[in-house]
């Protein structure tokens, strides 16, 4: 754990626990990631099967949370972590409690392939999975920087959700005004507007993951802060 600055221990079996749970946290990002990759394609390629495979795995995410919430409880009753290791805790208590709600939308999403679309709908389907692609990379950045615990990588996804909530706020437009000019479609255009939402709403959990990425490494909590303030916390000097 020594290119992430988590500090060395006397007990070798202090280091080997950090090391496990972090693995973990990266086993439940990856399961994340992949889902929401499939749930794109299973839009994409009218799978429904694919959809529903999506649906069946997320007990996964769920089961996975639950290991490691039960793993760090097991660290800080028997090691007391302080400092560096008290924070990276906390950050994968919160970081794990984020990516178990992204399991949850792409739950939401998934459910737009098990519909049918006739031609009409297709252009609201490109919108929608271009928006995901975007979101799809602010998953993958951010989980990636959680890795390395990487300060300037996990920024720099930060800065993508504005890019990700103008798409949203496109598509939501594109949505709305169909549903006024063709009220028949408003059923179906529902549920694609609901996993635009979703996709979103990922994108503000990648924001999130990305400031406990900050907390850990600089030991600031800078949520709520203005972009100025987090943007001096991370440009400064390292702790």
């Amino acid at each position: 754990m020594d290119n992430i600055n988590v500090s060395r221990h006397i007990s070798g079996k202090f280091n080997e626990e950090l090391e496990a749970v972090r693995n973990q946290v990266l086993n439940m990002g990856g399961l994340v990631e992949q889902q929401l990759r499939d749930a794109l394609h299973a839009i994409e390629k009218h799978d429904q099967e694919l959809a529903q495979q999506v649906l069946e795995r997320d007990y996964k995410i769920n089961a996975l949370e639950v290991q490691i919430d039960e793993a760090c409880v097991q660290i800080i009753a028997k090691r007391q972590p302080a400092a560096s290791d008290l924070r990276l805790i906390i950050s994968i208590f919160k970081t794990i409690a984020d990516l178990e709600r992204i399991g949850d939308e792409i739950e939401r999403i998934a459910k737009v392939a098990l519909e049918s679309f006739n031609n009409d709908h297709q252009q609201f389907l490109i919108s929608l999975e271009n928006l995901g692609q975007q979101v799809l990379s602010m998953l993958h950045g951010v989980l990636d920087a959680f890795a390395r615990m990487d300060l300037d990588a996990a920024y720099d996804v930060h800065q993508m959700d504005a890019q990700a909530d103008r798409q949203y706020e496109a598509v939501t437009r594109q949505l709305m005004t169909y549903m006024m000019e063709d009220p028949r479609g408003i059923p179906k255009v529902m549920n694609v507007l609901w996993s635009a939402r979703s996709l979103e709403r990922i994108g503000d959990r990648c924001q999130n993951i990305a400031e406990y990425i900050i907390f850990f490494v600089k030991g600031k909590d800078v949520r709520h802060v203005s972009p100025e303030s987090m943007e001096r916390t991370v440009r400064g000097k390292r702790d």
